[in-house]
């Protein structure tokens, strides 16, 4: 055999098996590569992950944040595999919105893990990708059933941040693998009034080191800094990998505007140039209106899980909504139950709840 031929032969061999190969890999794995090749840097990026919430029986929404003007595209289907699945084209991420952008998926099966696929296209060059991220969900059944819920609150509090070296916010990894229904958040989201130093002296002479950044290196006046506090958060692996697993209910509580506030406050704080409590409130929300179906500001809103437990729950859906962090101590506790439909989860005293510690005890 001489030498063109062996070249012109093994070419065919690889092209074979190359097909082959691609036939045997899942749709999810072969439709995700942009359509033009270009590098990693001039691709949109997708920092902060994905996050699922207000999930009901048939719908659910994702969300998600990019680094420039770009389209938010989410597929979803039914098998890990993401074979057949639906493709969703959401709106547009743009400055305005600090490039966060979500879709109201529709038209679930109910009782299902859903899984999807969060891709963004930059606007500028609309053949041009983001790499995918990928999460998961399951939608409530209609039928009467158990249901899995971990809650907890309180979050990069009291000036204990990420600290990568002690594994970062670890507890959101323990409740991970509970593999639980939904998340509660029982608020304290950020503390928006708690700066995050860079080092925290502790009693026993060793030093604990915080992630930081410029958003929490002082109180939150501005909106800037008020997304800058909620995207601290999301720095943590642990909070990510939750955050794409799990979907969230949360509640509104005081130090995502400032300790003990209240509407029309004055404040007398010297670290603050803004002295006006409803304003810093208003700068507080903004970042949670492009995460749920509607724009209400009703404070009290459901969540109903087929025919088990209705679960009510303050203020909406926060993008960045999460649970302990760092040093911050709280029973999280997983809890499940069949009670009626008319109940409501309040503790897990109750006899028809099977409930276990995860974590160290509150203080």
């Amino acid at each position: 055999m001489n030498r063109r031929r062996f070249l012109r032969q093994s070419a065919l061999a690889v092209g074979s098996l190359t097909t082959s190969s691609l036939a045997r890999r899942p749709v999810w794995a072969q439709g995700t590569a942009p359509a033009v090749v270009t590098s990693d840097k001039a691709r949109p990026t997708i920092p902060y992950g994905v996050q699922s919430g207000d999930v009901l029986s048939d719908r659910a929404i994702v969300w998600s944040r990019t680094d420039r003007p770009a389209r938010l595209l989410v597929e979803w289907a039914t098998s890990d595999t993401l074979r057949d699945a639906t493709r969703i084209v959401g709106p547009a991420a743009l400055a305005e919105s600090d490039f966060t952008a979500r879709v109201d998926l529709t038209g679930l099966p109910a009782g299902q893990r859903i899984f999807y696929r969060v891709l963004f296209e930059d606007l500028a060059s609309p053949k041009v990708l983001s790499a995918p991220v990928t999460g998961r969900f399951r939608t409530p059944a209609q039928a009467r059933g158990t249901v899995t819920f971990a809650f907890s609150g309180d979050e990069a509090g009291q000036g204990w941040g990420i600290n990568t070296a002690w594994g970062g916010m670890k507890m959101y990894e323990v409740m991970r693998r509970t593999n639980p229904d939904f998340f509660i958040h029982s608020g304290d989201q950020i503390y928006a009034d708690g700066p995050i130093k860079a080092e925290v002296a502790l009693d026993d002479g060793s030093v604990w080191r915080n992630v930081t950044t410029q958003a929490k290196a002082k109180v939150a006046e501005s909106l800037e800094e008020f997304r800058g506090n909620f995207a601290y958060n999301l720095l943590d692996d642990n909070k990510r990998r939750f955050c794409a697993e799990v979907p969230m209910l949360v509640q509104w509580d005081d130090h995502e505007t400032r300790n003990n506030w209240y509407p029309g406050q004055t404040l007398g704080d010297e670290r603050y140039g803004v002295r006006s409590a409803s304003l810093l409130a208003a700068f507080a929300s903004a970042p949670c209106s492009t995460t749920t179906r509607s724009a209400s500001t009703r404070s009290i809103r459901s969540a109903s899980t087929g025919r088990s437990p209705t679960v009510r729950r303050s203020r909406s859906s926060c993008s960045t909504s999460g649970a302990i962090a760092g040093r911050t101590r709280r029973t999280v506790k997983r809890c499940s139950t069949t009670l009626p439909r008319s109940s409501a989860p309040r503790s897990c005293a109750g006899s028809s709840r099977r409930c276990s510690a995860r974590g160290p005890p509150g203080r």
